[in-house]
């Protein structure tokens, strides 16, 4: 370990929403690259059993623990479960996500719901994982936000809105906490084939469509296999899709300009130009 950095190898890892997609694939792929110990957490205990169970079979160590993500308690139970498992904690990453699709109408239980999962969860987690990792001076904060916190999601106005501020949340804890040797990094990929996206596509949701058009679906291992490049980097951003970081300097550059492409980008890919 060097300057805070933390390699996958001979460290303990904890990850929310590690059931399904992203969150498995990271599992699956830490274990793989010589992890201590993955502590593979998902509100779907048998989902998060299954992963768990082949990290095991496959050579690896792993336990799973049903947590709601969104509740702090629980967030602090998978740390404790980390240093009584596996003798300690170097990578705590939030994960777990969702979206509803809604605009702004959304119903306030949609709202609220997103607020506390994509947001308060990291939230959680930082309280939950700091502790342990400043004694060390070392760990690493990975927040999976969305190519949707630096872009937009068009059509989904609670996801949008609160992937923003999961990234705002992260850059704050970079600026707070590298010069005390914790690292801190915000997964944005844009569309992913995973659960939380091929159901509103399947079903030709506009905002499910618009970000399949952004730019081509990944696969969750491909995602995993940039979260590992991106932490060994230690890049603030980790961007699975070459496109999102040039689309980002656009936007910055010229807001307006960027906000008439969206539209008109939007407009084609929903088949309303």
């Amino acid at each position: 370990m060097d300057g805070g950095r933390v390699e996958l190898t001979d460290r303990v890892a904890v990850i929310t929403g590690a059931g399904h997609g992203i969150g498995a694939a990271m599992a699956r792929r830490f274990a793989a690259g010589g992890a201590r110990g993955v502590v593979v957490s998902d509100l779907d205990a048998e989902a998060a059993d299954k992963v768990a169970a082949s990290i095991n079979q496959e050579g690896g160590a792993a336990v799973a623990q049903r947590a709601d993500a969104s509740v702090k308690a629980e967030l602090r139970e998978l740390v404790t479960t980390a240093r009584n498992e596996f003798g300690g904690l170097d990578l705590f990453c939030s994960n777990a996500g969702m979206a509803f699709g809604s605009g702004i109408h959304a119903a306030d239980e949609q709202w609220e719901r997103s607020w506390t999962l994509n947001v308060m969860q990291h939230v959680y987690a930082a309280q939950a994982a700091l502790p342990a990792m400043l004694g060390g001076k070392s760990g690493y904060l990975l927040i999976t936000a969305s190519g949707a916190g630096l872009l937009s999601a068009p059509g989904d106005a609670p996801y949008s809105v609160t992937k923003h501020a999961a990234v705002g949340l992260a850059e704050w804890l970079a600026v707070t906490y590298r010069p005390r040797g914790i690292r801190v990094s915000a997964l944005c990929p844009l569309g992913v084939r995973t659960a939380l996206l091929t159901p509103g596509i399947e079903a030709g949701h506009p905002a499910a469509v618009a970000i399949a058009a952004a730019a081509p679906l990944l696969e969750p291992v491909e995602v995993a296999e940039s979260v590992v490049a991106g932490i060994d980097a230690e890049d603030f951003l980790i961007l699975p899709h070459d496109s999102t970081g040039a689309a980002y300097a656009r936007k910055a550059a010229a807001p307006d300009a960027w906000i008439e492409r969206t539209i008109a980008e939007t407009a084609a890919a929903t088949g309303r130009a």
